[in-house]
């Protein structure tokens, strides 16, 4: 399933985070608890970090793809374009093996991870990468 890259923040850092949102998999995730801050695994999940596009694949059928180069990136050493950020991002979840794709019913309009990761709504946790 397309997910369209309006509703994705792709996030940078040690570990990267890809928010989803109104996404097709949100029920098929695993209910989010990480009131400490370190985000479980997300068993059964893998992502394909990928410039052009991003692959969230889950048991059975669930699953989506992001145009990846159309979504928007945040933080990091940006120099403000589309391609170098997603280009980082990806970058960021090979040295991590992986990123944490968490669901949600919109995007924040700020990044408040303390609220974002006891919330009792988001669903995810890390995923590990494909080769």
């Amino acid at each position: 399933m397309l997910l369209d890259p309006e509703n994705t923040l792709f996030v940078r850092g040690a570990t990267p985070v890809l928010l989803l949102a109104d996404a097709p998999v949100h029920d098929a995730l695993p209910l989010l608890t990480a009131p400490d801050g370190a985000v479980p695994l997300c068993e059964g999940w893998s992502i394909v970090p990928r410039l052009t596009l991003c692959v969230v694949d889950g048991p059975g059928d669930h699953g989506l793809v992001v145009p990846a180069l159309a979504a928007p990136v945040v933080g990091g050493a940006d120099d403000g374009t589309a391609s170098s950020g997603m280009d980082d991002w990806c970058a960021d979840a090979e040295q991590a093996g992986g990123a944490v794709v968490l669901s949600l019913d919109q995007l924040p309009e700020v990044l408040d991870w303390s609220t974002l990761l006891s919330s009792g709504t988001a669903r995810g946790g890390f995923m590990p990468a494909l080769a």
